[in-house]
C-alpha cells in the first residue's frame, strides 16, 4: 500500500486539482480516496482510487451547487525553480484559464478521459475508471480531444475578437 501511495498520490492530487482548481480540496479528497481504498482492498486499486476520487468530486460539486471551481485558474505545475517573469506568469494564468474553461464545456466523461490520459494512464485503466471497454478508449479519446480543441479554439477566437474590437 505504501508503494501505491507513493506512486499514485501525486497523480491523484494533480487529477483532482485540475478538476477543482483548489489544491487543499484536491489533497483532502485524495486522502479520503486512499482511506476508502484501505477499507475495500479492491482487485484494481489504482482504478478504484481514481473512480472513488471522481465520485468524491461529483459529490462535492453537487453539494456546492456550482461549477465555478472549474473555471478557477490552474497553477503551472512544471515551472522552473527560478521565479518566472511577470509577463510569463500572466500568460501562464491566461492559458490555464482558457484550458480550464474549455474543459468545463465538455461532458464529465470527456473531462475525466482527457485528464487521465494526460496523467499517463494506460487505456485499460482509463476504461476501468470510466466503465467502458478498453477498445473504446481510442475513439472516445479522439472525439474528446476534437471537442476540447473546438472549445479551446472558440475561446481563443472570442478573446482575439474582443481585443480587436476593443
Amino acid at each position: 500500500m505504501q508503494r501505491l501511495f507513493e506512486r499514485d498520490y501525486p497523480a491523484l492530487v494533480r487529477f483532482l486539482y485540475r478538476r477543482l482548481g483548489d489544491l487543499d480540496q484536491a489533497e483532502d479528497l485524495a486522502q479520503e480516496a486512499f482511506v476508502r481504498l484501505l477499507e475495500r482492498e479492491p482487485d484494481n486499486p489504482r482504478a478504484y482510487l481514481f473512480t472513488t476520487a471522481l465520485n468524491l468530486v461529483r459529490d462535492l460539486l453537487r453539494g456546492e451547487g456550482r461549477r465555478s471551481r472549474h473555471l478557477q485558474i490552474m497553477a503551472a505545475e512544471h515551472m522552473d525553480s527560478a521565479e518566472p517573469s511577470p509577463e510569463r506568469q500572466v500568460l501562464s494564468r491566461e492559458t490555464a484559464a482558457e484550458v480550464r474553461a474549455a474543459l468545463a464545456e465538455l461532458s464529465e466523461r470527456d473531462q475525466t478521459l482527457l485528464l487521465l490520459w494526460e496523467e499517463g494512464f494506460p487505456y485499460k485503466e482509463i476504461a476501468s475508471v470510466l466503465g467502458v471497454s478498453p477498445t473504446s478508449i481510442g475513439p472516445l479519446l479522439a472525439r474528446a480531444q476534437k471537442r476540447f480543441l473546438k472549445h479551446y479554439g472558440h475561446g481563443e477566437r472570442e478573446t482575439q475578437g474582443s481585443r480587436a474590437s476593443g
